[in-house]
C-alpha cells in the first residue's frame, strides 16, 4: 500500500491485496465462533414490558418479536416457523396467556417449544395451571432483566458464555 499527496491535484491511494483461490481459501463468510440468531417471541399486553425484555435480548443473539395480546402470540406463531422460545404473560386480552399455552400443547409445531411464563405475585392458581399445561419456566414480575436473559440463553440452547452480553451492557 502506498499514498500520494499533492497540494493542487489531491491525493492517491493505491493498495495491493495478494490474489487468492475464493475456492481454497481457509476464511468463511461466517464464524463458527459465533452464535446463530433465535427468534423469540414476546408476548405481554404492557408495551414498557416488552420493550424492557426487547433491548436487553437483543443485546446477544437474539431476535424479538412482540406480541400485545393472546391472539397476536397466536398469529405470529403461525406465521413463523423459526420461533425458537416464546415468553407469555399470564393476563392478556383476547388470549390469556394459558389459552395460548394450551393452544401451543396441542399443537405439533409448537408442543414442545420452549415457554417462560411472566407471572404477577399472588397468580398461584394460574401458575399451578400453567405448570399443568406444560410451561417451561417461570418468572416473577419484577423480574431482573440479567435472569430473564439467562434464562432465555439457556432454554435456547446457548452456553453461559456464549452470546452473553457484555459486564457494561445493562442488567
Amino acid at each position: 500500500m502506498w499514498a500520494r499527496s499533492c497540494w493542487s491535484s489531491g491525493a492517491t491511494v493505491n493498495i495491493s491485496l495478494p490474489s487468492s483461490d475464493p475456492v481454497s481459501s481457509p476464511v468463511s463468510q461466517e464464524s463458527p465462533a459465533s452464535p446463530a440468531v433465535r427468534h423469540v417471541l414476546v408476548a405481554d399486553d404492557e408495551p414498557h414490558i416488552g420493550r424492557i425484555i426487547k433491548m436487553k435480548l437483543e443485546q446477544g443473539p437474539f431476535r424479538v418479536t412482540l406480541a400485545y395480546d393472546g391472539r397476536e402470540a397466536m398469529d405470529t406463531l403461525a406465521q413463523n416457523d423459526d420461533i425458537a422460545l416464546v415468553l407469555l404473560d399470564l393476563m392478556m386480552p383476547h388470549r390469556s396467556g394459558l389459552d395460548v399455552l394450551a393452544a401451543m400443547r396441542t399443537d405439533a409445531r409448537w408442543k414442545s417449544l420452549p415457554c417462560i411464563i411472566l407471572t404477577a405475585a399472588g397468580q398461584e392458581e394460574q401458575h399451578t395451571r400453567a405448570m399443568e399445561l406444560g410451561a417451561t419456566a417461570f418468572l416473577t414480575k419484577p423480574f431482573s432483566p440479567k435472569k430473564l436473559y439467562a434464562r432465555v440463553a439457556a432454554l435456547s440452547g446457548l452456553e453461559p458464555e456464549e452470546g452473553a452480553p457484555s459486564a457494561g451492557a445493562g442488567a
